[in-house]
């Protein structure tokens, strides 16, 4: 069934944003509905009919529409598998698919909306008041909470999204593309400047667009109406080559540096600039009265967006209350919409015979009654009328009136949009005349201009904006400017003193005692009853006050509720709205998703000499940090099996590779590694950590000692470029002679290992590869198939093994050269994972991977290798203290009792309550069981005892063993 979205169009009308001619299907909760072109979700669900768009966070009461500017939480929908978008800045696309969130079965009929009914058991602060004690309270309700309150699932497949960051830089940043902007950057921009204006709406215009004005007063626009000058304005920025637009785009946060976070789509954009201009306006405010969140209540604001943005007659017969000028005009545009006006409430006393709405509503035979304002809504799922009442000395008097109605239009005055400037540490004050805080004490180089400066007047937003880009142009000593600029700011002076003697002020009635669902936060259910209540228990501080009742802390972060939050903690605390103060603007503005924060990952990808020989054979290959590897060219368990009974090939050219030179050379290496490098002899190869300040381990590798003052480095493969920093980082502080080299890309490397191996590489090379003749952990230089090769014997894999560093250049020549010496002997490639399963064998760790941020070598078993006899090397003090001191836990091997093999992670349980985590498990081809390393309490880590292993649902016994689970006494690798 598909459903026609134009049941409340109106006809005969021009908007901004919608055209007839291009129509979208898209799906919502199953059923088929359609889209003009340009159209949102929530503006083609409204004129289809739909008024509940979701439910509420605590209650599940019904929501509708309130801002349509997606500064509310009103609408939030899972879209394609998204949860949380708003629906009312989301554009169709065919074939999209959207669903209600917070509510089962259907947004209109929740069976959990029955919490509404027991609001007076969850005060503010219930959780902590409730669940405290006995601990084990909240472990049971702490699921349930999170399954009834919240926004949308996370979904439980991946939502693919391609995110991009560009990085620009401009001259003039200029944020905001209503009348401000759009005047700032073209000020700028005719001074000369390169000018990039960021706007969050398709269209440039900002509030021009929904809310037309009769005329506006500003220079070059003196007989044009408001949406005739957002036109001349938007065709003159697109006519200027030196301004760029970024439109669809918000503006999230504004760093040191005057650096804008920039939100587009799925992407992010980093601008820097010398300048920014801040234009971003001002937020309507939403009432307090009973009932005041039901849906068909809605800002006038967002009622003029659906009319003349998305041409979308919102009701028939509307209430209108206001607190200032700007509901009048939105009467006006509801009656051309055709819609019926049965009263207008305004908090202020007498008839505002200044403005020319007013006199038209009147004339139009509209009941306008001064000094009156809506006390409650009247409707269950939607309104279906108001009830007004009289105020004297603003307070609400018992005289009521009640109007039947579909819509009820609000307007509580406007809060300025100054997060961005606050970010960067500006103040506010208060200003009285205005009613509002305002930015104060802007850092160099940002100003504010429009709206957000509280003078909600479009002609005092185009001087602001034309004389903020003149000086954001920071062109000085140019007379015909300084001359120009000087009459401007003293015509904006004019203005704005004038504008401030004109203002009529009327605070709304803040009478929570008239009805106890005053809504003030919509995003998390927070009533005037619950502020004041925090107020009384102590919670006067703004700040405080904000985290107990969660205020300002939702999807609008403050959007629709801080300055009604505000006013009424201040009224109930005895304060001054000056002296309370306001809450702390923090970054985002607007969310941004994770993945859009992260952008696409550049990673450069490193083929080793080798790699062609490796797909040749029909290597799997894996990545291993920046490198692609080989993990298997067939069977682990074979490999592992030729290695141990023959002979075996890897690529090794992934170790990190530093060589370090200087007559200091063995000074630095004995400060950074815990064992003595300064006495190993010359030709002779060790084994040796890094640890950090702290005693953790860092990494391990070799040290080959070519000469007095040379040194060869290997590191692991993911750690090569921190460990050179490392190095490099520790000998600037001190006076020594030494130089590190990265050689990693230099030289390709080869692994030779198994019993057949001297015999292999002894067709090669002249050099004598006999047990005497080259010694284990030794070092040398030699042709190897005509190839000058450093040569180390090392044993990593407990076999007797050679590894092999020659010039990259000579990679698949050397690989082919040893595959064909060892044919005869049936030579087998192995990959990471058959490596990996010889390294356990061995007991051999890899740190990262059976070891943490928190693991040192004392509790990882490998004490042998601290030599505490140094005066000092990093780490030292850390480790004598691990030493002395009781171990919690330790890092020891095991092999299961019976069949199971574990997974990485799995958990070392005692009865279900886990006490250890595995590390490494493979199954042993040698022993035939499944093995590996684990961490486990200390009382645990001795030879031979039994610790259980859970593994996929199932709890197995398993043995510790602190020797090599192969060869223990190393005779193998030493032949």
């Amino acid at each position: 069934m598909t459903r026609l979205s134009n049941q409340d169009r109106l006809s005969g009308e021009s908007h901004y944003l919608v055209g007839e001619s291009d129509q979208a299907q898209f799906d919502f909760n199953g059923k088929q509905y359609r889209a003009f072109g340009g159209d949102t979700i929530a503006s083609a669900l409204y004129a289809s009919g739909v008024r509940i768009f979701t439910r509420s966070f605590k209650y599940h009461r019904a929501r509708g529409l309130l801002c349509v500017a997606g500064n509310c939480a009103n609408c939030l929908m899972t879209v394609d598998g998204k949860p949380n978008v708003r629906a009312c800045t989301t554009r169709v696309e065919p074939g999209m698919r959207v669903k209600h969130q917070n509510a089962w079965p259907s947004q209109e009929r929740d069976a959990l909306s029955i919490l509404d009914k027991f609001d007076r058991l969850m005060p503010i602060g219930f959780y902590y008041k409730t669940f405290h004690t006995p601990k084990l309270l909240w472990k049971i309700v702490r699921p349930i909470i999170r399954r009834i309150a919240g926004l949308g699932p996370v979904p439980r497949e991946p939502v693919a999204i391609t995110s991009n960051h560009e990085y620009r830089h401009t001259e003039v940043a200029v944020v905001g593309g209503g009348p401000a902007g759009m005047s700032a950057a073209l000020a700028a921009a005719e001074s000369g400047v390169q000018v990039t204006l960021v706007d969050d709406q398709p269209t440039l215009g900002g509030h021009l667009l929904y809310d037309p004005c009769t005329r506006i007063d500003a220079p070059d626009l003196d007989t044009e109406s408001g949406q005739q000058s957002s036109r001349s304005l938007a065709q003159r920025i697109e006519s200027n080559e030196d301004i760029e637009v970024i439109g669809d785009a918000t503006a999230f946060g504004l760093y040191e540096g005057k650096l804008l976070g920039i939100n587009q789509g799925s992407s992010m954009i980093r601008l820097r600039a010398n300048s920014v201009v801040v234009a971003t306006g001002s937020y309507e405010t939403p009432l307090t009265f009973d009932r005041n969140d039901l849906p068909g209540v809605m800002l006038a604001t967002g009622l003029q967006r659906l009319i003349h943005l998305y041409g979308v007659k919102p009701g028939k017969v509307a209430i209108v209350s206001t607190t200032n000028d700007h509901g009048y005009q939105a009467a006006l545009d509801m009656i051309s919409a055709g819609m019926r006006i049965v009263v207008l409430t305004d908090t202020r006393p007498g008839f505002p015979d200044h403005l020319e709405a007013a006199t038209q509503l009147r004339d139009s035979g509209v009941l306008i009654l001064p000094s009156h304002g809506i006390v409650r809504a009247e409707g269950v799922k939607r309104v279906v009328g108001g009830v007004v009442a009289k105020l004297e000395n603003g307070q609400i008097t018992t005289v009521e009136r009640q109007f039947d109605a579909d819509i009820i239009a609000m307007s509580g005055g406007f809060q300025p949009a100054a997060a961005l400037i606050h970010q960067l540490g500006a103040g506010s004050k208060y200003e009285d005349a205005l009613g509002l805080n305002v930015a104060a004490d802007l850092p160099d180089g940002i100003f504010a201009v429009g709206d957000m400066t509280g003078f909600h007047d479009a002609g005092i937003a185009i001087l602001q904006g034309h004389i903020a880009g003149i000086e954001a142009a920071n062109r000085p000593n140019v007379p015909r400017i300084d001359s120009q600029l000087s009459d401007y700011k003293t015509k904006l002076t004019e203005r704005e003193d004038n504008y401030r003697n004109n203002q009529r002020l009327s605070s709304p009635p803040l009478e929570n005692v008239l009805g106890a669902k005053q809504f003030v936060c919509f995003c998390e259910d927070v009533t005037a009853r619950d502020i004041t209540t925090g107020v009384d228990e102590g919670f006067e501080d703004i700040q405080t006050l904000k985290r107990y009742s969660t205020v300002t802390m939702g999807p609008c972060q403050g959007k629709m509720c801080h300055k009604t939050f505000v006013d009424i903690a201040a009224k109930h605390s005895g304060q001054s709205v000056a002296d309370l103060g306001s809450t702390t603007s923090r970054p985002p503005v607007k969310p941004v998703s994770l993945g859009t924060l992260a952008g696409p990952i550049h990673r450069p990808t490193k083929l080793t000499p080798m790699d062609r020989k490796h797909k040749e054979l029909g290597a799997e290959m894996i990545d291993s940090n920046v490198w692609q590897r080989p993990r298997l060219y067939g069977s682990a368990q074979e490999e592992a099996h030729a290695v141990r009974n023959g002979v075996g090939i890897i690529d090794v050219s992934t170790l990190g590779k530093l060589e370090v030179q200087g007559k200091d050379a063995p000074v630095l290496l004995d400060r950074l590694y815990t064992h003595y490098f300064s006495n190993l002899r010359i030709g002779r190869v060790r084994y040796g950590v890094l640890c950090a300040d702290n005693g953790t381990i860092m990494d391990d590798g070799t040290v080959a000692r070519l000469a007095e003052d040379r040194y060869f480095v290997t590191t692991s493969t993911a750690s090569v470029e921190a460990i050179e920093e490392w190095f490099k980082w520790w000998m600037a502080g001190e006076k020594i002679c030494a130089h590190v080299t990265n050689v990693t890309a230099g030289y390709g490397v080869i692994n030779v290992a198994g019993p057949r191996a001297r015999e292999t590489l002894e067709k090669l090379t002249d050099l004598d590869l006999s047990t005497d003749g080259f010694r284990y952990m030794r070092v040398k230089f030699g042709d190897v198939a005509g190839i000058q090769t450093l040569m180390l014997r090392i044993g990593f894999v407990g076999e007797t093994g050679w590894e092999l560093h020659f010039p990259a250049e000579y990679g698949e020549f050397m690989w082919d050269s040893i595959m064909d010496a060892g044919k005869d002997y049936g030579i087998t490639p192995f990959g990471t994972e058959t490596q990996r399963i010889l390294r356990l064998e061995k007991m051999h760790i890899i740190p990262n991977q059976d070891t943490d941020m928190v693991s040192n070598p004392i509790d990882s078993g490998m004490e042998w290798v601290v030599k505490f006899e140094k005066e000092d090397f990093i780490g030292r003090g850390a480790l004598l203290a691990a030493r002395d001191r009781p171990m919690p836990n330790r890092l020891v091997g095991f092999v299961m009792k019976g069949d199971a093999i574990p997974h990485d992670g799995d958990a070392v349980v005692s009865g279900l309550a886990p006490i250890g985590r595995v590390t490494s498990s493979r199954l042993s081809p040698t022993i035939g069981k499944g093995f590996g390393f684990c961490w486990v309490p200390t009382d645990l880590a001795g030879q031979g005892n039994t610790i259980h292993i859970r593994t996929n649902g199932t709890t197995y016994p398993a043995e510790v063993v602190t020797t090599s689970f192969y060869d223990p006494d190393g005779k193998r690798l030493r032949q």
